[in-house]
């Protein structure tokens, strides 16, 4: 599988668990419900910045697309953090969800680097 559709297939996959983890934290209160409509923002707009780079006018149009995504993923891991130490939801919990942002961040953080050096993104 090319690396470009591992991380479109990868953060699709993020986004749902996103989803399913926001519709839960919907369900538990004010504070809850505001940390999840930023969770739900960010996390979700990391795979949509990857299709609109994957059909970008230029490697430029390109690089900028993705690094969107590195910031939303960055501040996607933020707020899952801080759900876990505010103990809104216990850390285990939040470990695999946790461990796959901060994934998404350091391979984001490679195809921004690779681009910006003019090579194709190899993995």
């Amino acid at each position: 599988m090319s690396p470009e559709i591992d991380i479109k297939n990868r953060s699709f996959a993020f986004a749902v668990r996103v989803v399913k983890l926001c519709c839960f934290l919907e369900k538990q209160g004010n504070v809850s419900r505001t940390l999840a409509n930023q969770l739900l923002r960010s996390g979700t707009s990391i795979g949509a910045n990857i299709e609109e780079a994957q059909a970008g006018q230029s490697k430029a149009d390109f690089v900028a697309k993705m690094s969107i995504s590195r910031k939303e993923s960055r501040e996607t891991l933020y707020w899952l953090k801080l759900l876990a130490a505010s103990e809104l939801i216990d850390e285990i919990k939040l470990a695999e969800i946790i461990k796959e942002a901060d994934e998404l961040v350091r391979i984001l953080t490679s195809i921004v680097k690779t681009a910006q050096k003019g090579r194709n993104y190899e993995g």
